[in-house]
């Protein structure tokens, strides 16, 4: 037994160091050569073309084209109403590769564990996971199977995308909302890789502030899947306001992007930087709900539609535009070029 206590020992000793260096993957998007950084978001989509998803993907196309995107933030619910039951599930296809086939949107994407899939290096989807997806098979959305199917799709849970101009922080977000854990209703939730769920977020929250830490690009930019503001049907998450914001306020975080809430929002804070940008119209939307909270409501739609991003090392730009196209909220903002 004395054996086996120094053993454990000893592993510990040389494990502690290796997890305190654990951070979030890195992908290192090349920057485009006007300087630029050009992208759409979108979320809450998965309905196999249902319920204005083809005319959203449709009009995702169309500006896509003509903004020569970049690549698509995809922010979660990729397949309701509960995830896929197996990399085998025909939801995959039916929902995503069937409905996202403009040419504008198959465009390079890079894979946040490059070294594991070289021959995916060029070409990917980048995904995480909604509330929706943890409802099924997680683990299923995140195998390198389905990159067989269609080389787009890269799902991770956290992860970082280094794009020259602008550093985007994917941060998943279900695991932080205690309902989910203590009120799941009649909903299973795949807690495999996540639980116990204390640990996973204390880890998780230190990444995030040590990925921003370390950011030295113009804008910086945090996606999750939950609102930490929102009018609309789901409101605040309390558990994002506790524990993400006062660390993306501390780093002068500039935009935080989510879905959730299905429909499209734009709200400015009130005692920092950030923007709050909801991008959740990707098919089911019309709840009808209308709920204000403290920060400052810039623009709400409580229909289906996307956004879009327009970055240089001085501007930003975003959009947002419904089913038709038509654009139907305009923002911009400038910072000082920094000379190195």
């Amino acid at each position: 037994m004395a054996q086996v206590a120094i053993i454990i020992f000893l592993l510990a000793a040389v494990m502690a160091p290796l997890l305190a260096l654990a951070e979030l993957p890195r992908v290192e998007h090349p920057p485009h050569r006007y300087g630029s950084l050009n992208v759409l978001a979108v979320g809450d989509w998965g309905r196999r073309g249902q319920l204005n998803q083809t005319l959203v993907a449709k009009q995702m196309g169309i500006i896509g084209k003509r903004m020569n995107i970049d690549f698509v933030v995809n922010v979660g619910d990729n397949f309701y109403d509960n995830g896929l039951t197996g990399v085998d599930d025909k939801a995959f296809e039916e929902s995503f590769t069937n409905i996202y086939t403009a040419k504008s949107l198959q465009k390079p994407w890079y894979t946040s564990n490059e070294m594991l899939f070289p021959s995916l290096l060029n070409y990917g989807f980048a995904s995480f996971l909604g509330n929706h997806d943890y409802r099924g098979d997680a683990l299923a959305q995140l195998s390198p199977v389905l990159r067989q199917l269609d080389r787009r799709w890269i799902c991770k849970k956290s992860f970082v995308v280094n794009a020259d101009v602008a550093d985007f922080i994917f941060v998943d977000t279900t695991p932080f909302v205690l309902k989910y854990w203590n009120e799941p209703k009649n909903n299973k939730y795949d807690w495999r890789e996540v639980a116990p769920r204390e640990s996973y977020i204390a880890n998780l929250l230190k990444d995030i502030d040590s990925a921003l830490k370390q950011s030295t690009a113009t804008w910086k930019i945090v996606v999750g899947h939950h609102a930490i503001r929102s009018v609309s049907e789901h409101g605040d998450t309390e558990e994002l306001i506790e524990q993400l914001l006062p660390i993306l306020k501390a780093n002068e975080v500039d935009l935080y992007i989510n879905g959730h809430d299905h429909c499209l929002e734009h709200i400015s804070s009130r005692d920092s930087p950030i923007q709050y940008l909801t991008s959740g119209g990707g098919s089911k939307a019309w709840r009808g709900i209308f709920t204000p909270n403290s920060d400052k409501l810039e623009f709400f739609y409580d229909g289906q539609g996307f956004m879009s991003l327009r970055l240089s090392k001085a501007e930003l730009h975003l959009a947002f535009y419904d089913v038709d196209g038509k654009v139907l909220h305009k923002w911009g903002h400038t910072k000082p070029v920094q000379y190195y």
